[in-house]
């Protein structure tokens, strides 16, 4: 499959303008790696994640991918996020909340530009509603947007 110039100019741009407040591939990994840390040792998360994932290393590139993906259009990410979202029993909004509030605490950790933490923060935000949205329509068969309600706000 060919590129459009127009298409591979924009991927440029997004992948300079993140650059530009320091979202580089070396923060990528450390934020991907620092965040999937703190996931394994949370009470809540980690037995979750624990039940599913049986390679961290591969786990981790492939998360490093998709940021990588959503914060420089890299288009290296190749997978379905809502059907592995859809498929986990139990998983709830409290638990994506959870999950947005331990990925802002990694960001304040690792800041470097302000403008750079609310760009990333909006962006998991944006992620979680699309993820919650998805499980409540086709898990829960529920289309209720105040399922949502607070997602806008956490993180």
């Amino acid at each position: 499959m060919t590129t459009s110039p127009h298409a591979t100019a924009a991927r440029q741009s997004k992948r300079e303008a993140a650059e530009a407040l320091q979202i580089d591939p070396g923060f990528i990994r450390q934020m991907v790696e620092e965040f999937y840390a703190t996931i394994r040792s949370d009470a809540r998360l980690g037995p979750i994640f624990a039940a599913r994932i049986a390679d961290w290393d591969e786990h981790l590139d492939r998360m490093t991918a998709f940021w990588s993906s959503v914060l420089h259009e890299s288009g290296g990410f190749r997978g379905n996020p809502m059907a592995k979202h859809i498929a986990i029993p139990g998983v709830e909004r409290d638990d994506f909340l959870h999950w947005l509030a331990l990925f802002g605490a990694t960001l304040d950790r690792l800041e470097r530009d302000p403008r750079a933490t609310q760009l990333i923060a909006a962006r998991a935000r944006m992620i979680a509603d699309s993820l919650l949205t998805g499980i409540r329509i086709h898990r829960d068969g529920r289309t209720d947007a105040d399922a949502l309600k607070g997602l806008e706000d956490a993180g």
